[in-house]
């Protein structure tokens, strides 16, 4: 069946989120985040696109873009295929990174932009990694929070702040007000799938296979036990750390697969 046309945004604005391959995680530490971020700022800089917001998940990303001149999925796929190599180079593996297509939605109006920007900054409170959305390091919010002091322009914070008010200092305090306060709005969601426990995933591999012990994984050739970790992760969306758990094997191990 053909994929449906992306719907056009008459702003210009797009929510956007990019899940890793098979739900696998795409940021393992800090420096990742960090790797991944700096390309977002690098194309988009290049490119006149101007990035109002963002929040960075283990194995999501929700970017909030003001395409300007430029396709979206121009931007999109350099944003992709730079982090992807640095990604492949350091962790010493091939193939993708991320899903083929990433979701998108138009931001057609100031109601709506609000909508997005409070989930973007939402998404690490309802996970339960910080209380406030300020305390997450890896999103926006607390750049909005610092608008009237930070010297580097990123994000582009002036559209949505001045929705508030036309003084800096006056459209922070309410923007922090309302990021602070709850909201039931729903829009782009990033959907998991159920999670599989442990013996779940014990069972799935017994039966893969074929009655041999899960710790012969451990003494098996390479080539033989990486495509039973890596179809077990491309049909099953088990994360990395997940295996490793489950079969004993060290992590760095799994992960070449």
């Amino acid at each position: 069946m053909p994929r449906q046309p992306r719907q056009k945004s008459e702003t210009g604005i797009y929510h956007v989120i990019v899940r890793g391959i098979g739900q696998q995680e795409i940021f393992y530490d800090e420096k990742d985040m960090q790797r991944y971020l700096e390309t977002v700022i690098k194309v988009s800089s290049e490119n006149s696109v101007s990035i109002l917001g963002y929040c960075l998940m283990s194995n999501h990303v929700h970017l909030l873009i003001n395409e300007g001149g430029t396709n979206i999925s121009s931007i999109m796929k350099r944003i992709g295929v730079s982090y992807a190599y640095w990604y492949n180079r350091k962790y010493e593996r091939s193939g993708h990174v991320f899903q083929d297509r990433y979701k998108s939605e138009p931001v057609e109006n100031d109601a709506y932009l609000l909508t997005v920007i409070h989930y973007i900054h939402h998404n690490p409170v309802k996970a339960s990694l910080v209380n406030k959305p300020h305390e997450y390091k890896w999103s926006s919010c607390a750049a909005y929070y610092k608008a009237d002091v930070q010297t580097v322009n990123y994000p582009e914070t002036e559209i949505i702040l001045s929705m508030f008010h036309k003084e800096k200092k006056k459209a922070i305090e309410a923007f922090r007000k309302f990021m602070e306060a709850a909201n039931d709005n729903h829009c782009l969601e990033y959907q998991e799938t159920k999670r599989i426990s442990d013996t779940e995933t014990y069972e799935i591999i017994k039966q893969m296979m074929k009655g041999k012990p899960i710790s012969s994984l451990q003494t098996m050739g390479q080539e033989e036990r990486s495509k039973i970790l890596e179809r077990l992760r491309r049909d099953y969306g088990f994360s990395l750390r997940h295996l490793s758990r489950v079969t004993g094997l060290p992590f760095h191990i799994v992960r070449k697969s």
